[in-house]
């Protein structure tokens, strides 16, 4: 069978279908704590790139270090603490995803493109939701 001229590139560069060759990357294999210790790092890069590189990731750092110890102070319960607290933590988790899915379409090509615009615009809708979930908690926690 002959490949098409347009997808020989795409032979040449198959992902693994299978975790059992998972050890074609060499990006793979590492486990145990060594594992362990490469992910903890790879974190702290990760937050230290969102952290350089993302104003609206470093706005909401902010924000949450002002939010977290407010919502100790006036949350009455801890489950009404830990409710406060994790709305705020959802909005850094989904500004982080919104940033890696901003990164990875500008690696594939910063051309204007339907597509691109469309994955940016749900990554920033994702986030919207997020900031709408600590209003609704916080507002529910406070006013009752």
């Amino acid at each position: 069978m002959q490949i098409p001229e347009n997808d020989q590139h795409r032979a040449d560069h198959q992902v693994p279908q299978s975790k059992h060759l998972a050890a074609a990357s060499p990006f793979k294999g590492k486990t145990g704590i060594r594992r362990l210790v490469n992910a903890f790092g790879y974190s702290l890069q990760g937050f230290s790139a969102a952290f350089k590189h993302e104003d609206a990731f470093r706005q909401e750092v902010f924000l949450a270090l002002v939010l977290i110890p407010l919502a100790v102070y006036l949350g009455d319960s801890p489950v009404e603490r830990a409710l406060m607290i994790a709305s705020v933590l959802l909005v850094l988790i989904v500004e982080l995803l919104n940033s890696a899915i901003e990164a990875a379409v500008d690696h594939t090509s910063i051309e204007r493109h339907p597509l691109a615009k469309q994955a940016k615009d749900i990554g920033s809708a994702a986030v919207f939701i997020a900031l709408i979930i600590v209003a609704v908690v916080w507002g529910l926690v406070l006013l009752g």
